[in-house]
């Protein structure tokens, strides 16, 4: 395995990945969403109703409970499911906000691509990320 292969692993050993309709449920039961792929791909494959939209580079800042400049929704015993494409990068993004204080940190198994293949609601993309 590559380095990249253990960091991932090392990653996901810590978290309870959901599955796109497990995560359709927890965000139901107030689960927060944050979508964390680039403005063309949310853009051209649309986003996940009521999702959030935190662009990576701002992630930490904006969900770590003792940030300053959270989202004010974000507690420190919130469900948080990050989502990327296919569910690599945010598998590590959800590991970092566990490791600064979000246990109910964790990420979409398979990413957007997985949620739109079960055939889930998705809504028009481009929706400005939180500044």
């Amino acid at each position: 395995m590559s380095a990249i292969d253990d960091l991932l692993a090392a990653a996901r050993s810590g978290l309870n990945r959901a599955e796109p309709e497990q995560a359709q449920r927890l965000q139901r039961d107030g689960a927060l969403i944050v979508d964390i792929r680039p403005h063309v791909n949310r853009l051209e494959e649309g986003e996940i109703p009521g999702s959030v939209v935190v662009e990576r580079i701002h992630l930490e800042w904006r969900l770590a409970p003792d940030s300053e400049w959270r989202l004010p929704e974000v507690k420190p015993d919130s469900t948080v499911i990050v989502v990327c494409n296919e569910g690599y990068s945010s598998s590590l993004a959800a590991a970092d906000l566990r490791r600064l204080g979000l246990p109910g940190a964790t990420d979409l198994e398979g990413g957007f691509r997985a949620w739109r293949s079960a055939g889930l609601p998705v809504r028009e993309g481009g929706t400005p990320a939180v500044p």
